[in-house]
């Protein structure tokens, strides 16, 4: 594939990243020294900041028309902020990359290498990162489940740093699927990939928000979206227990036949109840997310408002 030169689109998510945006903005404009043979269109979409990221953002706009700011109604989250990014995206190939600078702007260079070769997917795949044990612990664990119960092959370290192909990008927004992992569902479409791996650097300036109820949202999203473990879950355990009720009950038929059956087991029996109503519950729970996501999707609402665009 020859290509000569092209518009390259960056979707920048925002979310208090008012102490980030001096710094990001910066960073993605040496790009175009950096890939002398393409046009910059920089895409910053703000989540429902609390703080003045989008006053920050139409500053840097009125220095630098190749900036477009996408303003949300609230916060709809960063999946739904890519995604309104990506719709109004109009390069050839559209990168997307967060705010804090936890993942190298340069790295673009290599990935755009790899795309004009004919890589219509290049993730940029976490070798390492630069954090604490609790979170390096939650995201192996998420991505190592991903990878064995999910999506084969899923990349180890995991990715939110990618370029796509404007293939790519016009799948996305044909499927505009809501309450999914926006990541997962680039490496599912099964494009010819390539990944580059890399360290994930440690945040330098402002505080994350990335909190632990979004991620637990975003591990429920994922395996919902892309997996059918815990309904086949759900099976064997009803299977496995229905079984050994079985059993248990034909144990209790014979040993009354032969008078050897004494009324006692109290506690066990009780015990006995109460899990499997907690086993109950919690299966009750499992197909609630899937129902409550058909009934999301049902309704047809859409996964964000846009509230302004400044072109």
């Amino acid at each position: 594939m020859t290509i000569n030169r092209f518009l390259f689109s960056i979707v920048v998510p925002i979310y208090y990243n008012a102490l980030n945006i001096p710094y990001t903005v910066p960073k993605l404009q040496k790009l175009q020294d950096l890939i002398p043979d393409c046009d910059l269109e920089l895409i910053f979409v703000d989540d429902g900041s609390g703080d003045n990221s989008l006053e920050l953002l139409l500053k840097e706009k009125q220095k630098d028309s190749r900036i477009k700011v996408i303003k949300l109604s609230k916060n709809f989250g960063s999946m739904a902020a890519i995604q309104a990014g990506l719709n109004l995206a109009n390069g050839d190939c559209v990168g997307v990359i967060s705010a804090d600078l936890q993942d190298p702007p340069e790295l673009f260079a290599d990935m755009i290498t790899k795309w004009k070769s004919g890589k219509k997917i290049v993730m940029a795949t976490r070798e390492d990162r630069e954090e604490s044990f609790s979170q390096k612990l939650f995201s192996n664990t998420y991505y190592s489940l991903m990878n064995k119960f999910a999506i084969k092959n899923y990349p180890i370290g995991g990715f939110d740093f990618v370029l796509m192909d404007q293939q790519v990008v016009m799948e996305l927004n044909r499927i505009n699927e809501k309450n999914t992992n926006i990541m997962s569902l680039i490496f599912w479409l099964g494009h010819e990939q390539e990944t580059i791996p890399y360290v994930r650097q440690q945040r330098q300036v402002g505080k994350s928000r990335w909190t632990l109820s979004k991620k637990i949202k975003l591990f429920i999203d994922s395996f919902v979206s892309f997996s059918f473990a815990p309904i086949r879950f759900m099976s064997a355990i009803g299977l496995v227990t229905a079984m050994l009720s079985f059993l248990y009950g034909l144990f209790i038929i014979i040993f009354a036949l032969f008078g050897e059956f004494k009324v006692e087991g109290w506690a066990t029996i009780i015990s006995i109840i109460t899990f499997l109503l907690g086993l109950i519950m919690m299966m009750l729970g499992i197909i609630g997310e899937y129902l409550w996501r058909i009934l999301d999707e049902t309704r047809n609402r859409p996964g964000y408002i846009i509230d302004e665009i400044y072109k």
